[in-house]
């Protein structure tokens, strides 16, 4: 999972209203270039939109997002879903996530968050909410500490093509998650062409910032 994930650098985060739209966002993104999607387990149409995907694009690395619950973890897994986010570090989500080998990435934003997500052996990290939390500097200064460790981070939260360079040249970042993309009224509105041509302008602007 992480080395998909550190090919591409991004990871487009998804709020599904209508099942119906799973199947064409996710040829939307493939023509753009990008097989990861993380589908958020805000809206009811989450679980039946993963399934979709997963039984029709098995080349798309499927994320689940959102998981607060523990029941959530296993429908998640259950879906089709390879792998688990949530906004925050909930010990009882990481370890249902172990139970049902679901790899997973809590989400951070102190450096006690930090340590105890890596003492529930969690590597790579969401940093939630990247913009407001300190951005940059902030994972630069947790890079002290922690980047011996092997950590790594998703920031999350704020961030768009604009400032998506400068989170992507730290070491210590996997990959940036970013919803512009796949924004929900392009989506609603069915604009599959446009969801394409954005996201081969944000995988172009990755690569550039390598």
């Amino acid at each position: 999972m992480i080395d998909r994930i550190l090919a591409k650098r991004i990871v487009p985060v998804v709020v599904l209203d209508r099942v119906e739209s799973a199947e064409p966002l996710a040829e939307a993104l493939l023509a753009g270039g990008l097989d990861i999607m993380e589908i958020t387990f805000r809206t009811s149409a989450a679980e039946a939109s993963i399934k979709r995907i997963a039984a029709s694009f098995p080349e798309i690395l499927l994320g689940a997002g959102t998981l607060l619950e523990t029941d959530q973890i296993k429908r998640a897994k259950d879906a089709g879903a390879v792998f688990g986010l949530a906004p925050g570090f909930n010990p009882a989500i990481v370890a249902a996530a172990k139970e049902v080998d679901l790899q997973f990435s809590p989400g951070v934003m102190t450096p006690s968050e930090v340590e105890g997500a890596l003492a529930f052996g969690c590597k790579l990290l969401k940093f939630f909410p990247a913009e407001v939390a300190g951005g940059v500097n902030m994972l630069k200064a947790l890079a002290g500490p922690y980047g011996h460790t092997g950590v790594r981070f998703i920031p999350t939260g704020g961030v768009s093509l604009g400032n998506l360079a400068a989170y992507l040249k730290l070491p210590v970042v996997a990959a940036i998650g970013g919803s512009w993309m796949v924004d929900k009224q392009l989506v609603n509105d069915g604009k599959w062409s446009e969801i394409t041509r954005i996201t081969k302008e944000a995988l172009a602007a990755a690569a550039e910032a390598r």
